[in-house]
């Protein structure tokens, strides 16, 4: 690797992993909130927001990955348009091809490692991700008791705490009713407790001390009253069952599971359509990536004696419109009104004849510019804009 490739390699590392970085806090941020509230509505430990955070990275990532390689070439393309460096390196002989041979390399490596993501390691961290939130519902990862708010335990026990202090340890203004299958109900008062637990993985002990129980039943003419300085209440925990094995959905099959499942004649037909729409989809996914080096290097050149970054805009506004597009025609595929086939890679074909077109362009048609009428039509507005406000401020001053 010469100086010239490792000088375009510096230029495409920076903006690359930036976007890279600023994508995935933005959308972790977004779901972080969301996570929190989720949590703590069903009442369970704070820590597993950060394990579901972890199992959501791969699937930013999927798309985090193609945006950050398409922005890392377009802004190393136009910071050496903008500074002549490109008129210099096309003056000397320098072709295009021979450009974009460093972002060639960027894009294999981020090719491959997409296609672990989205292919293998995405499937499973949607099965951990459902998992947890599976888990959070039933109350396997244990449930939380609200300070100062009535907490059901199951269908026959409600309990209520004042005060919680060492990290729950110890609870203070405790207030509980339970039922038992036969009819009897309990209530108990105490001033303290605290959760022990038993040889049952089922059952555990909440041992109050001072405090008052009173215990009725059908047959009781009144109600019983006990006074007690320390009495261990067994509380049965809330069963619940397995989580189902993964595969249930094929955002949780791995890319081999999906081939097999799309081909297999003992499968339904909708989920044979459901599971090719689901691989042809990654894999147009991890293909579209090739096509991003020459789509930058077209709209990363901005006009000469212009510093417009409209390129910039287009590019976002175009790859986020083709995995729109995919995913409709993913959902389209899974109803099977269209081959999946033909659905998936029809846009991909789409996206590729204009992305070579926009390339052949800048590259091969002398003074040739993709979005040139883009590009007249936003300095016109611009202009437009530029003279309005002084016009518009000129009339207020006047008036005033």
């Amino acid at each position: 690797m010469n100086s010239l490739d490792r000088y375009m390699a510096r230029l495409i590392a920076v903006p690359l992993f930036s976007t890279l970085l600023i994508s995935a806090m933005l959308l972790v941020l977004d779901r972080m909130l969301r996570l929190f509230d989720f949590v703590a509505t069903q009442g369970g430990p704070i820590s597993v927001v950060w394990r579901m955070l972890a199992n959501l990275l791969p699937e930013y990532l999927g798309l985090g990955i193609p945006i950050g390689l398409m922005l890392g070439v377009l802004l190393a393309f136009r910071r050496i348009a903008t500074s002549s460096e490109l008129d210099v390196m096309r003056g000397v002989g320098m072709s295009y091809s021979r450009l974009l041979r460093v972002p060639y390399v960027y894009t294999m490596v981020l090719a491959l490692l997409n296609l672990g993501i989205v292919g293998y390691v995405q499937p499973q961290a949607r099965f951990a991700y459902e998992r947890l939130r599976f888990e959070l519902r039933t109350g396997a990862l244990g449930a939380s008791i609200k300070v100062g708010e009535f907490t059901h335990l199951g269908n026959r026990m409600t309990m209520r705490i004042e005060k919680s202090r060492d990290s729950g340890r110890e609870l203070s203004g405790i207030f509980v009713h339970a039922q038992t299958q036969k009819g009897d109900w309990l209530g108990v008062t105490a001033d303290k407790g605290r959760f022990y637990r038993t040889d049952d993985p089922d059952v555990i002990i909440f041992r109050l001390n001072h405090g008052v129980l009173i215990h009725n039943r059908p047959e009781f003419p009144a109600p019983r009253v006990l006074t007690f300085s320390q009495h261990d209440l067994p509380i049965d925990l809330p069963k619940f069952g397995s989580f189902r094995q993964r595969g249930g959905d094929d955002d949780e099959r791995t890319l081999p599971e999906l081939a097999i499942s799309g081909h297999s004649k003992a499968a339904p037909p909708e989920q044979r359509n459901a599971s090719r729409a689901e691989f042809h989809f990654r894999v147009t996914e991890v293909l579209c990536m090739f096509l991003l080096p020459l789509l930058a290097l077209a709209l990363g050149v901005p006009p000469k004696r212009s510093t417009s970054a409209l390129g910039v805009i287009v590019g976002i506004v175009m790859i986020v419109t083709y995995f729109k597009v995919s995913q409709y025609a993913q959902s389209v595929g899974e109803l099977g009104r269209v081959d999946p086939l033909i659905a998936l890679w029809t846009p991909l074909a789409v996206f590729a004849g204009l992305t070579f077109w926009m390339y052949y362009v800048i590259a091969y048609v002398p003074g040739g510019q993709p979005i040139g009428a883009l590009e007249r039509a936003f300095d016109k507005a611009l202009k437009a804009v530029t003279r309005y406000l002084p016009n518009r401020r000129r009339k207020h001053a006047v008036a005033a």
